[in-house]
């Protein structure tokens, strides 16, 4: 008698082990699936798309935090991930060194046409970057630009996103620079920090 009760003892151990386990389960998949379909996640200011008609009268960059702001009378309109230059810190000082400037330009341009979907130039080189170029001997390069993802990788999004791939231009994906191709005009200035 004692064995027969040990073994109904390890069945019913097993069967509720195995009842639990199935619960888990379901518990979680229902968890994924409330928070994948249903529940409707709160966006930061930075995803939301800004209204049709806004304009910028100013972008700060700061390449330490990969950040850019877009001003309108001193109100923060947006906030932007980016990407830089393969070799970020520093001011770019030379043609192929691939880093971002520092300091304050202006955007003195547009390309409809970007291999990068759109693109907005940015004034570098100024007059003080191509004197010390010259000083010591090398160009300073040149089509620094805000812009887009790779034309054609669009569905590789994730892969430019969080890592630094240009070539010293600031990247965002291909929706930001819609919007900032229509709310950011020639001669904003953008001051460039470290």
């Amino acid at each position: 008698m004692g064995k027969r009760d040990n073994t109904r003892k390890q069945k019913l151990i097993r069967k509720t082990l195995v009842i639990s386990f199935l619960i888990l389960i379901l518990a979680f998949s229902g968890l994924v699936l409330y928070y994948k379909y249903i529940a409707v996640p709160q966006k930061t200011a930075g995803e939301y798309p800004l209204p049709i008609g806004t304009l910028a009268d100013s972008l700060v960059v700061f390449k330490s935090g990969r950040k850019m702001l877009l001003y309108n009378d001193n109100i923060l309109l947006k906030s932007y991930n980016i990407s830089l230059g393969d070799n970020p810190v520093g001011h770019k000082e030379k043609e192929g060194d691939e880093k971002t400037p520092e300091g304050l330009y202006m955007i003195n341009g547009r390309n409809p046409n970007s291999k990068y979907h759109l693109s907005l130039r940015i004034s570098y080189p100024n007059e003080l970057d191509k004197m010390n170029a010259l000083a010591n001997g090398y160009s300073p390069g040149g089509d620094i630009m805000i812009h887009g993802l790779p034309n054609t990788t669009g569905f590789l999004e994730g892969y430019f996103i969080n890592r630094d791939w240009t070539n010293g231009c600031i990247a965002v994906n291909d929706k930001e620079i819609e919007e900032l191709w229509n709310a950011v005009k020639d001669g904003t200035p953008i001051l460039i920090n470290k």
